[in-house]
């Protein structure tokens, strides 16, 4: 269960989405580890294209946090 100032990235890997399916997403413990999922989302699927396991692509993903009772999406300031 999610409690106040949780965070978490949601991926699509293949946009759009079919009907009725919804984005990955997993919880993190902080901005820093959510910044590796993130990345490292990005790489898989670039290798994935790379290396001709999938012909093409088109990924998106995004941070979440979780403030008053709901998921939000969160943008991390530019540092």
């Amino acid at each position: 269960m999610a409690k106040e100032n949780d965070l978490r990235v949601w991926w699509i890997p293949q946009v759009p989405l079919k009907k009725g399916e919804t984005s990955f997403r997993v919880l993190v413990k902080d901005m820093d580890e959510a910044k590796k999922v993130y990345d490292v989302l990005a790489e898989y699927d670039q290798y994935q294209f790379d290396h001709k396991i999938k012909p093409d692509y088109s990924n998106v993903g995004g941070y979440e946090i979780f403030l008053d009772g709901e998921w939000q999406d969160y943008e991390m300031e530019e540092e």
